[in-house]
């Protein structure tokens, strides 16, 4: 059974303020299988662009959520294309973007970047308001074992795409390194990544570090001294540069169908025990929602860095 589309959120983004998150893609299809992916690995690695949902559909959908969001005294600041996977597998992603403009709300679109050598991809994705490319490693060996892409894919080819989309490219385009300790946070490679991420000319480059549970329990956070030097070296180079290395504020709230809307946040974005109790509170649900979801399979509890998520099973 084909699974629908969902909305989820909005939740608070440390970059776009109040964002209403729009799953593009099921789960988990992606071009790469990240290593400190919040959502897991990766169990279709893919490459070729495709339908998944109509443009119709998710219009529909989005339309229906900002209604019931607006009704509740919320605002919304973006809507968000950051799927389940990469979102510019969508080969409708223009269309739903065009579909989308008419409601009055910017749209962006986080993305890998991992297919922009293609014309039309760059084309689809010309159309958001704000880009964010992530660009984790520009060493083959290292791209490789942080990133884990489709084994078509080639590193030189993308980021030839990326600079072409960034000369085309009119609105804000901003960049994502993800730190993680012994694999790309030496001063050499970091470098790197700031030497080409100079031409791209970007509005604002976002140092990360992994926050959330990754997929792969090797993946350790950078010190802070290390972070504090990739700062330096991004800043003496790029024009704004900032980290993102503290979570998010836990504003989170429901549109209304308070267990719907839960599974579908944790589902892309794992959420602290916290955020979790005070979403539930301001629903007017007691914890044992949880206790529930978890004893049937839908919820499951993590523990990363000493703190409690919790993410949709």
């Amino acid at each position: 059974m084909k699974p629908s589309f969902e909305t989820f959120g909005p939740i608070p983004s440390r970059r776009l303020g109040r964002s209403l998150g729009l799953n593009n893609i099921p789960p988990k299809i992606c071009s790469y299988s990240c290593i400190y992916c919040q959502i897991g690995n990766t169990t279709q690695l893919q490459i070729e662009q495709r339908e998944f949902y109509s443009p119709e559909e998710i219009a529909k959908a989005v339309k229906v959520k900002i209604d019931e969001v607006r009704k509740n005294g919320e605002c919304i600041d973006y809507l968000s294309f950051v799927p389940d996977g990469e979102p510019t597998l969508d080969i409708n992603l223009g269309k739903e973007i065009e579909l989308l403009k008419p409601l009055g709300i910017k749209i962006a679109v986080i993305t890998n970047g991992s297919l922009l050598w293609q014309e039309s991809v760059r084309k689809n994705l010309s159309k958001a308001d704000w880009v964010c490319l992530k660009i984790d490693a520009l060493s083959n060996k290292i791209w490789s074992k942080i990133n884990r892409a489709h084994k078509l894919l080639k590193l030189k080819l993308i980021l030839q795409g990326m600079v072409e989309f960034a000369c085309e490219y009119e609105k804000e385009l901003t960049t994502d390194t993800m730190l993680v300790k012994g694999i790309n946070d030496s001063e050499e490679e970091i470098n790197k990544i700031a030497d080409f991420i100079v031409k791209l000319k970007p509005a604002k480059s976002y140092l990360a570090i992994p926050i959330r549970p990754p997929a792969e329990t090797l993946v350790e956070l950078v010190n802070k001294k290390m972070v504090g030097i990739a700062y330096q070296i991004f800043s003496k180079k790029l024009k704004s540069v900032e980290l993102l290395i503290e979570s998010e504020e836990n504003t989170f709230v429901s549109s209304g169908k308070a267990i719907d809307d839960l599974l579908s946040i944790v589902s892309v974005h794992p959420m602290q025990r916290e955020a979790v109790k005070g979403f539930l509170q301001k629903a007017g649900l007691e914890w044992k929602v949880v206790e529930k979801l978890i004893r049937e399979n839908r919820l499951k509890e993590v523990e990363y860095q000493e703190k409690v998520f919790y993410t949709r099973c």
